[in-house]
């Protein structure tokens, strides 16, 4: 089995000699993408400054491919680590490519004094951040996203064994998000660097981590890979969420499903009824829906949303006793919502569905102008 590369051993984080969070022990393997994920406040950026020497540990050890962190001087240390925080960076005067440049400082003679390697060097990882067109600009006069992808750059450039980031993909939109972590994927897996992070989008942590450290203002809860920590009970207990949800599946969050005795029943299936149960949840309308398979895709959607879902066996006929179910809700509603999922085959049952509801009166709409004009 291959030996850790990163560890933390016993560690206790915090400030003045006073731990906020005790008896850390996590360890890394070279390649690999650790995440810390958490509420606000919990401690995951002080973990981060600890470990990167910005704050002293109150106890324990951080070593780095056997070796004591502490015992290491700043200079080899920057050989093997690059670092990108939330603290901003201001500097006057200083164009990005100065800025990464800063990044080959632990290759540079006593005088710092570029050679045309390190320059190449310079504008590789500039062009990998696509930021080669800033390259001369003021670092001071760039937006949020262009800073955080310039410190990303620096960071590449630095060759390090090893990168810590504190969320970085803040300020970022979702084409640059994925677009980093493509990177920093990229880097774990082609050229063996080290990633330890901390995001908010747990969703994004999934995807992109070997392995999931959940922080919470109590310690460490959880740790390992991410099907293994996330569900949507771990992540509602982590984040302490009393009203909507989270689906860990896919990685979706939903609001809190609106109150009330419904009068609205959805026919669904297939994801056709998404986009009405979210507007239905908008709109603070509550409904009912189905009927709905088990292995349908909306139904992730469907439940949290819905004051009752009738479900159905996959890949059975419907059940008589859910078709039933299914129209003693709409006898209870005066409206009833086509999605426009088909109705043949395996999804007939919602057919019926729907010619039962217009035989006995009930208003039903379909398409989404017919519902938005039903709710103004």
């Amino acid at each position: 089995m291959e030996k850790s590369y990163f560890e933390l051993r016993d560690l206790s984080v915090g400030y003045g000699g006073r731990p906020i969070l005790s008896h850390i022990s996590l360890d890394i393997r070279r390649g690999e993408i650790m995440t810390l994920v958490g509420p606000n406040g919990s401690g995951k950026s002080t973990i981060l400054k600890t470990v990167t020497r910005r704050l002293p540990a109150v106890s324990g050890e951080v070593f780095l491919d056997g070796e004591a962190l502490r015992s290491m001087d700043a200079k080899r240390l920057a050989s093997k680590m690059a670092v990108v925080l939330t603290d901003r960076v201001r500097p006057e005067l200083t164009t990005c490519f100065d800025i990464v440049a800063a990044g080959r400082y632990p290759y540079t003679g006593c005088f710092g004094l570029l050679t045309r390697r390190d320059r190449e060097i310079v504008g590789e990882a500039l062009a990998r951040v696509n930021a080669a067109d800033i390259a001369d600009r003021d670092f001071t006069d760039l937006s949020d996203g262009q800073r955080q992808r310039v410190l990303l750059a620096r960071a590449i450039a630095q060759e390090p064994e090893i990168v810590v980031l504190d969320e970085p993909t803040s300020y970022l939109d979702i084409r640059h998000k994925i677009e980093l972590l493509e990177i920093l994927r990229s880097m774990a897996k082609e050229r063996g660097v080290t990633i330890l992070m901390s995001l908010h989008e747990i969703d994004l942590a999934s995807k992109v981590s070997d392995k999931i450290v959940c922080v919470s203002h109590d310690g460490i809860s959880a740790s390992g890979a991410p099907e293994e920590v996330f569900s949507d009970e771990s992540v509602r207990r982590l984040y302490g969420l009393e009203r909507g949800s989270y689906n860990a599946a896919l990685g979706s969050v939903e609001l809190a499903r609106p109150e009330g005795v419904p009068n609205v029943f959805v026919v669904g299936g297939g994801g056709y009824g998404i986009p009405f149960y979210r507007g239905l949840q908008k709109a603070g309308v509550p409904f009912y829906a189905g009927i709905l398979f088990q292995n349908d895709v909306e139904l992730a959607v469907a439940t949290p949303l819905a004051a009752s879902v009738i479900t159905a066996t996959a890949f059975e006929p419907v059940a008589l006793s859910k078709l039933s179910e299914a129209q003693a809700l709409i006898d209870s509603c005066d409206t009833v919502i086509d999605s426009g999922c088909p109705t043949q085959g395996a999804n007939r049952a919602n057919g019926e569905l729907l010619t039962y509801a217009r035989a006995r009166g009930k208003r039903v709409l379909s398409g989404h102008l017919e519902l938005k004009e039903a709710l103004l």
